[in-house]
């Protein structure tokens, strides 16, 4: 099948420009200013629109094996494609949990079989999770992008160095959810005005940034790929700033939710429960300059879809979690583009180049290169809509909130995977 996608601007070369894009197969055939019509060929007219490469989440949750009642491969990933990402990295919290080859042999023949863009495991630190005992981390190299005991902190310091070594051992990034359990370990959202009121036990910010000191540490003496997830504190700010002017090999991660809400927002809801939790104005405050100086590397959903009736119970019986695959970037655009904290090439190096370049995962639009495109009409302008979701899980606390910038197309090695109803 052949498409050709026309006089779109097209984010190439770290700069936009007006082009049309000859689709042969699975690969971009031809980029140029103007293509003449090609026997054959399906024409999409794209005028006013933004073509960007397959936007990449480093921190996804697609529940399967195990929970395929919360999200499915196949659901997660159709769902991200309607988000505009071609690629995305699946953390280990399933059942079984790949700490093994035979257990993530399990996840690899789902992927396999039900995924609509590229799904990159992730297997855990250690076994079933719980911080004991190391996982077979060298068997299962070969076919995970890193280790990662993401929903829990690795407590345990000889442990975690013991991890690092083996990670740097085998040319792997390790992905750390930083929290010392020592500070809040049963808590439910951050120690606030809300939670004193509501007297509800609060999550300290030294459960993340203590935890992060204790790690940056460990990785002066091993050297390994240090990944920060979900960053959410001032002080883990100032830490992974600190670290890279000593010229550490770390990189961060930060979500929407952390970006763009804070504490005052505060309902007695599900949608508003997750793991590190919505921190101060201060802390939001200093993210965003994270952002904007370069601290944080790029933006990820930590997309992590429940059933309806667990996240039905409010603060106190919620799980933690919420959903961001449809979302993220449209709030990303209209949150920080729109509103000139960073421009919108900026947005492409934290959406796309800095995980490509990190994690090596993705590519550019080039002659020849895979097909991996998504098209945004930055003028459409909608209500996120809950009921609308492709992915299975519905909770998200930008529920109403109006956003601009809609996809319309998400091809996949050429294949057309998410194409927007155009009475939409």
């Amino acid at each position: 099948m052949k498409y050709v996608l026309k006089n779109a601007l097209i984010f190439h070369r770290d700069d936009f420009r007006k082009s049309d894009v000859l689709i042969d197969g699975s690969v971009i055939s031809d980029i140029s200013p103007t293509l003449p019509d090609i026997q054959g060929s399906i024409v999409f007219e794209f005028n006013n629109c933004y073509l960007f490469p397959g936007l990449l989440d480093v921190h996804v949750h697609l529940r399967e094996p195990g929970f395929s009642y919360k999200e499915t491969i196949s659901s997660g990933t159709l769902a991200a494609a309607r988000g505009g990402f071609t690629g995305v990295c699946a953390m280990p919290n399933l059942s079984p949990v790949p700490d093994c080859l035979d257990n993530l042999q399990k996840e690899l023949e789902l992927i396999e079989k039900t995924a609509n863009v590229s799904v990159y495991p992730i297997g855990s630190i250690s076994v079933s999770q719980e911080g004991k005992t190391l996982s077979d981390m060298e068997a299962m190299s070969p076919y995970v992008i890193g280790f990662s005991d993401d929903g829990k902190g690795v407590n345990d310091s000889t442990l975690m160095q013991k991890a690092m070594k083996t990670a740097k051992k085998l040319d792997k990034p390790l992905f750390a959810h930083c929290e010392d359990l020592s500070f809040g370990g049963a808590g439910l959202i951050n120690e606030c005005e809300y939670a004193r009121k509501h007297k509800l036990k609060g999550i300290s910010s030294e459960s993340e940034y203590k935890a992060l000191r204790r790690d940056i540490e460990l990785l002066k003496k091993t050297d390994c790929a240090y990944h920060v997830c979900h960053v959410s504190t001032k002080e883990s700010v100032a830490l992974i700033r600190n670290a890279k002017r000593e010229g550490l090999n770390i990189s961060a991660e930060t979500a929407p939710h952390y970006l763009f809400l804070d504490d005052s927002l505060l309902r007695d809801s599900g949608r508003f429960k997750m793991n590190p939790p919505l921190r101060s104005k201060s802390d939001r405050e200093a993210l965003l300059e994270g952002l904007k100086d370069g601290t944080i590397d790029m933006i990820a959903t930590d997309h992590a879809p429940h059933s309806r009736d667990e996240k039905s119970k409010g603060l106190r019986g919620s799980l933690n979690g919420v959903v961001g695959l449809e979302t993220s970037f449209a709030l990303c655009y209209t949150r920080l583009v729109k509103t000139g904290i960073i421009s919108l090439k900026e947005l492409m190096i934290l959406m796309h180049k800095n995980p490509r370049r990190r994690f090596g995962i993705g590519g550019e639009p080039e002659k020849g290169s895979a097909a991996n495109l998504c098209v945004f009409d930055p003028t459409k302008q909608y209500k996120i809509d809950t009921r609308d979701f492709i992915s299975k899980g519905k909770s998200t606390p930008f529920s109403g909130e109006r956003v601009s910038s809609k996809c319309l197309m998400t091809m996949y090695n050429g294949r057309i995977i998410w194409k927007e109803n155009p009475e939409n």
